[in-house]
């Protein structure tokens, strides 16, 4: 989550491709495949889950 807020804070919006990797102090983040993955598994996260990526503006409504 703070590589994915660290992006769109610097991008100032839209979701990075797959191949993207975010530097964080604590080492490389692949940001793109993370999203991706919780995009693909949208259906089993749960609500608080939900929340964050929604506070992220992502909202995957089904």
């Amino acid at each position: 989550m703070t590589a994915l807020a660290q992006y769109l804070d610097r991008e100032g919006g839209g979701l990075p491709g797959r191949a993207h990797i975010e530097q964080l102090p604590d080492g490389s983040h692949r940001t793109g495949v993370w999203i991706a993955n919780q995009k693909a598994r949208r259906d089993r996260l749960d609500a608080a889950q939900l929340e964050a990526l929604a506070a992220l503006c992502i909202d995957w409504a089904q």
